[in-house]
């Protein structure tokens, strides 16, 4: 991970395998990879299916909406960037397409966050070059 100097966290590497995740990102939008051999979606992206280990892959559109499967909230973290964001919520999110994703929960107090809350992506433009995904309680339909 490289780290910004404004920013002051580690940010992810970006590479060939995971450049049209972080596309999508810049984008507002959340993709993950499709295989086209047996239609398999996977989330983090990698070059081969470990379904059927084809190398033939898609980006799929996600709906972005999911649910906490586990979390833990952090009260101490000392590194730079982190101490001031304190308390923040780690979490994976289970997403209505099936993949996990390690995340955070924002938009919410730490002692609210529940395994099987709903939630929806929101992003986070953080350099020019990054926009991370991070997840927020979802809307009820209709509001």
């Amino acid at each position: 991970m490289a780290e910004d100097k404004k920013h002051k966290k580690a940010l992810p590497r970006i590479d060939e395998e995971s450049k049209g995740f972080w596309e999508a990102c810049q984008r507002h939008e959340l993709y993950v990879q499709q295989c086209r051999a047996c239609g398999a979606r996977r989330y983090y992206p990698r070059a081969l299916c470990p379904t059927c280990l084809s190398g033939d892959t898609d980006w799929a559109l996600s709906s972005g909406r999911g649910t906490v499967y586990t979390y833990t909230v952090t009260y101490q973290n000392q590194a730079a960037g982190f101490r001031d964001a304190l308390p923040y919520v780690l979490a994976y999110v289970e997403l209505d397409d099936g993949m996990r994703l390690l995340t955070n929960i924002v938009d919410c107090a730490p002692d609210a966050v529940r395994i099987g809350m709903p939630v929806e992506v929101v992003f986070d433009d953080v350099t020019p070059e990054v926009t991370l995904p991070k997840f927020k309680p979802a809307r009820e339909a209709g509001k």
